[in-house]
């Protein structure tokens, strides 16, 4: 067996990127302290800020980021793997920002990063549109990566509905695939579950889901309910609530073969046109 205890952090970050990393290192460092060796963060981790000048005016060059620092030194002082979900930072080449994932390892090393490559461009009602592609620079580029004996494929939020990219990342040999997200109270009420299990069911992957939750300074309010899914699609641990918190799990990693096994739909694409 291929056991790996991990935990998944629930934040409700707020507008003081400096507080919101005092808040996740020390959900962090509890998580390790109960025996994590990954620990992923939710998206928008150090900044949850909708208004667009607030937002520019605290970006960082991602080289000198002081976040990026903090985190890397906290993964080595606890010698585990840290995903950060997101970030936003300077690096767009149009000027705009990019949301990206940064991924520790327990040596401190940078060893992956991923920009989030679908936009969260939406009307939900007549009080709630979300323009994220007017202040964000999508990514172009899928990621798979080593993590201890496992491969993690990256990605963030929004992404959670396109499932062809999720089929890509579990062909590229993803075992596990990260959904850090800040998701919006009605599709998180309506989807955020659903979608989870879809993704790791279709996959055969374990879905690694920590959530932003509650009402933020910001004023933006977000679902929360954090989970791990395993790969036939059962919830193997979750939050059921938008509270800060720190969600533990064990998998086992063979089950990822067993899954794929009993429906082998991975290796069975068809070419086909529409007419």
């Amino acid at each position: 067996m291929r056991k790996l205890k991990l935990a998944l952090i629930q934040m409700c970050s707020g507008i003081d990127p400096a507080r919101n990393l005092d808040d996740a290192e020390t959900m962090i460092r509890k998580a390790a302290g109960s025996g994590a060796r990954l620990v992923l963060t939710p998206e928008t981790t150090t900044l949850v800020q909708r208004d667009a000048e607030a937002l520019r005016a605290q970006l960082c060059d991602p080289d000198s980021d002081p976040a990026r620092l903090r985190f890397s030194r906290l993964a080595a002082a606890l010698k585990i793997d840290l995903l950060v979900g997101s970030m936003a930072q300077k690096g767009g080449a149009d000027g705009r920002a990019v949301n990206r994932a940064h991924l520790f390892a327990p040596d401190g090393a940078l060893t992956a990063i991923y920009d989030k490559i679908h936009m969260f461009d939406v009307q939900l009602g007549e009080d709630e549109t979300y323009s994220e592609s007017a202040h964000y620079a999508p990514g172009s580029t899928a990621v798979v990566v080593q993590v201890g004996n496992a491969q993690l494929g990256l990605t963030i939020c929004y992404d959670v509905r396109f499932a062809a990219l999720y089929r890509r990342l579990a062909q590229a040999g993803a075992e596990m695939i990260a959904v850090p997200a800040a998701f919006t109270r009605p599709t998180g009420r309506a989807h955020w579950e659903i979608l989870l299990r879809a993704r790791a069911i279709e996959t055969g992957c374990f879905i690694l889901a920590p959530a932003q939750g509650g009402h933020h300074e910001d004023g933006r309010n977000t679902w929360g309910r954090s989970m791990v899914i395993g790969p036939w699609g059962e919830i193997i641990a979750r939050l059921d609530h938008d509270e800060p918190g720190v969600l533990m799990a064990e998998i086992d990693l063979d089950e990822v073969t067993h899954a794929r096994a009993r429906i082998p739909a991975l290796g069975s694409d068809r070419e086909f046109t529409i007419s």
